[in-house]
């Protein structure tokens, strides 16, 4: 990562973790998801590093195919680690079902190297294992710093706002909407 972009995400954690409002600056992508009973959570895309990935995820979102769903996968131990989203199927099915975590829209995405670090609040393309090209819709957002995962996944997006809420997510927490706030 070169020392702007290493600033940059500095500077926009810090931010977040004060629970200062982010300003936004002109060109910047941004997305809004409501989690029921908890608040708002703003992300900040990043369509030049991971260009293919942002416009799967803004395409999804413009759908409203993430309007409804929930967060199936919440790690905390041994330390925080991670949340996941983006399954259709969690809109109905139990979270303990066998086919939790395996739905998507159908549509592969390739692996894209955007030099962004699994930092808290880092949001990346999961896919399945040993299928780097395989990323779809679902995604996670780091809920401590994961830096094994560099390399391996593609971080498209920074929460800029609502970084406090993601230690009070829990699965099965449902995100009401997501929409596009910013272009």
């Amino acid at each position: 990562m070169n020392t702007t972009l290493a600033i940059a995400a500095v500077l926009l954690n810090q931010t977040a973790a004060k629970g200062l409002p982010y300003v936004p600056q002109p060109g910047d992508t941004l997305i809004k998801m409501e989690v029921e009973g908890r608040g708002p959570l703003v992300i900040k895309l990043f369509p030049k590093e991971a260009p293919k990935t942002v416009e799967q995820v803004l395409g999804l979102v413009r759908q409203g195919f993430y309007d409804g769903q929930r967060f199936f996968r919440v790690d905390r131990t041994p330390r925080p680690y991670l949340a996941r989203f983006g399954d259709p199927q969690s809109k109905s099915l139990a979270m303990d079902h066998p086919n939790m975590g395996n739905g998507g829209s159908g549509r592969r995405v390739p692996f894209e190297d955007s030099g962004r670090k699994n930092v808290i609040g880092a949001v990346g393309l999961s896919h399945p294992p040993d299928d780097k090209d395989g990323g779809d819709s679902q995604f996670y957002i780091v809920l401590g710093p994961a830096k094994f995962l560099d390399g391996d996944y593609t971080v498209f997006g920074q929460v800029v706002s609502g970084l406090d809420l993601l230690n009070q997510i829990n699965r099965g927490d449902r995100v009401s909407s997501i929409k596009v706030t910013s272009e």
